[in-house]
């Protein structure tokens, strides 16, 4: 599977979007620490592409996704 990773630091929604998934489903898997690893940048909530990349590998490797 090749995914096409933005320029730029992801926000929550793109993420969302990006794995068709609700806002809301971001949010929890960041409250649950089962999502991506996230950082903050003052206020707002970003996302690594690569970093998003490999946790998506790793669900694919470990069977989960």
């Amino acid at each position: 599977m090749t995914i096409s990773l933005p320029g730029r630091y992801l926000t929550p929604d793109d993420l969302a979007t990006l794995l068709s998934v609700p806002l809301e489903t971001v949010y929890a898997w960041r409250k649950k620490r089962t999502g991506p690893p996230g950082f903050r940048v003052g206020k707002h909530l970003r996302y690594d592409p690569q970093a998003v990349h490999a946790w998506i590998e790793s669900l694919m490797s470990s069977g989960t996704a």
